[in-house]
C-alpha cells in the first residue's frame, strides 16, 4: 500500500543540480550562495533585509534577542502553535503567557488579545513582545494587532513559519508592514524547503545588524560596527556581543534558491487541492478551513474539524483508521500550555478553551503541491469510511 503523507518536500533536477554546484565550489558555507537566498526572499517579500539561519527556532531566538528580550520581561503568543514560538522567549530568560485562538480562523485572537492587555496593564505585566502565528499559512488580523501594539507598547514577531507566498491584504507576508521581525521556515514540509532552515526578516537596519551578529557568533569584520581603533591587518575581527553558531550553509541556501523559483507554482498548487478538498469533503459532518476575505493562505496545512457530536467514531479512532489506510494524517498542533515542561510553569487544562477545544476536533490531512488528484480521492473515500464506521 502505497503510504500518502500529509506534507512533503519536492526535489526536482534543477534542485539537485543546484546543490551539486556548491559542492564543487570553494564555498560550502559563509559563502555568496547564502546572500544570493536572501536577497531572493527579500525581493519577493518586498522588504529590505533577510537573515538566513539553519532553523526557524534559531530565528526566533535571534529575533527576540535583538528586541532585548530578558529576565523580567513577558513574551505572548499563541497556545495553537509548535513549542518553538513560545520556548524563544525561555531561551532568553523572559517568561511566557499565551492568548487564546479564534474559534473560525484558529489564529490568535485580536479580541482575546486586547481584552488580555486590558487587565496587563492594570498589574503593570504587560508583554514586551507578542509573537502572531500564521497557522497553516492564513494570516493572522494584522491590521489590529499592530494597532493594539502601537496602543500598549509592544513589539511584533510574526510567525510566518508556513506563510512564506501568502498575502495579507493584497500584500506579501513578510514585508513587515505590521512587525517589527517575521519569521520563515525551510523545514522539508513546509512551503519550500532548505532541508533544515530559516530566515529573519525586517525593514530595520539595525536589527537586520544585531540579527547577523547574532546569527555568526556576535563576530564582525566590518571596521564601522568595531570597538577601538585596532586593526591589525586583513584578517582582524572582533567580538562584539555573544552570540550563536545559528548559520546557515550554503549547501542548504542552493537548495531554497532553487525551490524559491517555484514558489508561486507551489502556492497555486496548494490553492488547487484546497478547491478539490471542498468538493469531495463538502457533504461530510467536518468542519473545513475558512479563509478570510482578506488572506490568501499558503495552505502549508489543510486542517479539518470532526463534528463530533454528528458522528460516532471518537477522534482518535477517525486519526487512527486513516493512519491504518495508509493516509499519514497529522495533528497541528497539541496546545503549548498543556505539555508537561508548561504545566511545571504553572499552565493547567481549561485555561484557553477555545485552543483546547480545537485540539480535541482537528486533523491535518495532505496537503502539498505533488499530491495527485487520485491520492486526494483516496484520502476522502479514507476519511468518509473512517467518519461512517
Amino acid at each position: 500500500m502505497t503510504i500518502i503523507r500529509y506534507g512533503q518536500q519536492d526535489i526536482t533536477q534543477d534542485d539537485i543540480n543546484a546543490v551539486v554546484d556548491v559542492l564543487k565550489s570553494v564555498n560550502l558555507t559563509q559563502g555568496p550562495t547564502i546572500s544570493a537566498f536572501e536577497r531572493g526572499v527579500a525581493q519577493i517579500a518586498g522588504i529590505r533585509h533577510a537573515v538566513a539561519v539553519n532553523s526557524a527556532t534559531s530565528a526566533l531566538h535571534i529575533a527576540c534577542l535583538a528586541l532585548d528580550l530578558g529576565p523580567g520581561d513577558w513574551l505572548w503568543t499563541t497556545p495553537n502553535t509548535f513549542v518553538a514560538s513560545a520556548n524563544c522567549a525561555l531561551y532568553c530568560g523572559a517568561s511566557v503567557d499565551f492568548v487564546d485562538i479564534d474559534p473560525i480562523t484558529y489564529n490568535l485572537c485580536p479580541g482575546a488579545l486586547e481584552a488580555k492587555l486590558v487587565e496587563a496593564e492594570k498589574i503593570g505585566r504587560l508583554p514586551k513582545i507578542v509573537v502572531p502565528v500564521h497557522l497553516t499559512g492564513q494570516p493572522c488580523d494584522m491590521a489590529a494587532i499592530h494597532a493594539l501594539g502601537q496602543r500598549f507598547g509592544f513589539r511584533i514577531v510574526e510567525d510566518a513559519s508556513h506563510a512564506i507566498g501568502g498575502r495579507y491584504r493584497g500584500e506579501p507576508i513578510g514585508n513587515g508592514r505590521y512587525s517589527d521581525i517575521t519569521i520563515f521556515s525551510f523545514h522539508p514540509v513546509k512551503i519550500i524547503t532548505t532541508a533544515e532552515g530559516g530566515m529573519a526578516l525586517t525593514n530595520d537596519d539595525r536589527l537586520a545588524t544585531r540579527l547577523g551578529l547574532l546569527r555568526s557568533h556576535g563576530i564582525t569584520r566590518e571596521p564601522e560596527l568595531m570597538e577601538g581603533q585596532i586593526d591589525d591587518g586583513s584578517w582582524y575581527y572582533q567580538q562584539i556581543t555573544l552570540g550563536y553558531n545559528y548559520r546557515m550553509t550554503d549547501i542548504q541556501a542552493a537548495l531554497g534558491l532553487s525551490q524559491l523559483a517555484r514558489l508561486d507554482d507551489y502556492i497555486s498548487r496548494r490553492h488547487e487541492i484546497a478547491g478539490r478538498y471542498r468538493m469531495l469533503l463538502a457533504d461530510m459532518p467536518i468542519t473545513l478551513p475558512w479563509q478570510h476575505p482578506d488572506s490568501y493562505s499558503a495552505y502549508h496545512l489543510y486542517v479539518i474539524r470532526l463534528q463530533l457530536e454528528n458522528i460516532a467514531p471518537s477522534h482518535r479512532e477517525v486519526f487512527e483508521h486513516m493512519r491504518t489506510s495508509g493516509v499519514m494524517v497529522n495533528l497541528h498542533y497539541i496546545p503549548v500550555h498543556t505539555q508537561p515542561y508548561y504545566r511545571r510553569l504553572g499552565f493547567k487544562a481549561g485555561d484557553y478553551p477555545q485552543a483546547e477545544k480545537y485540539y480535541r476536533e482537528a486533523i491535518s490531512i495532505p496537503m502539498h503541491p505533488t499530491l495527485t488528484d487520485a491520492e486526494q480521492d483516496r484520502v476522502g473515500k479514507a476519511l468518509r469510511e473512517a467518519i461512517g464506521r
